[in-house]
């Protein structure tokens, strides 16, 4: 063992989650609407084998060797039909770690040069776009909701190789789930978590 040879591999190396399958990137656009701020949401596509008709951010799944921040610019440029130039990033908020092997990496930015009217989104991935007020999210708090997170085990499990075999007190733990009712839209799940994180962030602004 050359331990010089596994210092240069280890030392400069960025750490990252383990067994994590899935990267995704998804951006929080923010646009000024008549002297309102308000935040562009996406109702998904009925056609999308993913989650159709639901509520969501701009984002997507990296591709090859792009960043995170890269993957949410253009994920929000092919699902809402602007360019790169009508998207200003501010930054990057916290990152989700999914108990479904995925992380979730979410960027704020502003949209401008173009009217909110006017946005006219891909229809092969999107229904059709709404905004909500930042104010309405400072003034209303979401209702929270947890799921319990059980470990399932098969029967090919080895058991014999751990202390107290099928008795074994494994870790147990909650998901929070966020909604929040605006008009006649329903806002939750991660999308509704990442909106809440943005909120914390400025309440006090």
């Amino acid at each position: 063992m050359d331990i010089d040879k596994i210092t240069e591999k280890i030392k400069n190396r960025i750490p990252k989650p383990i067994d994590i399958k899935h990267n995704y990137a998804v951006l929080i656009p923010l646009i000024n609407n008549k002297g309102t701020w308000e935040i562009i949401y996406e109702v998904r596509a009925n056609n999308l084998k993913r989650q159709p008709g639901e509520i969501s951010f701009p984002g997507g799944q990296l591709e090859s060797d792009e960043t995170y921040k890269e993957a949410a610019i253009r994920e929000t440029i092919e699902e809402l039909n602007i360019t790169k130039e009508n998207i200003k990033i501010i930054g990057e908020l916290d990152y989700l770690v999914s108990y479904a092997n995925m992380t979730i990496h979410c960027f704020l930015a502003t949209i401008s040069g173009i009217d909110v009217d006017k946005i006219e989104p891909s229809m092969e991935e999107v229904d059709h776009i709404f905004t909500v007020p930042v104010d309405f999210f400072l003034n209303n708090e979401p209702k929270v909701y947890y799921l319990d997170l059980r470990t399932t085990i098969g029967e090919d499990f080895p058991y014999n190789l751990i202390p107290n075999g099928k008795k074994y007190n494994f870790n147990k733990g909650k998901h929070s789930v966020h909604f929040y009712r605006y008009n006649n839209y329903v806002i939750w799940g991660y999308t509704a978590k990442m909106t809440k994180h943005f909120i914390d962030l400025i309440k006090d602004l």
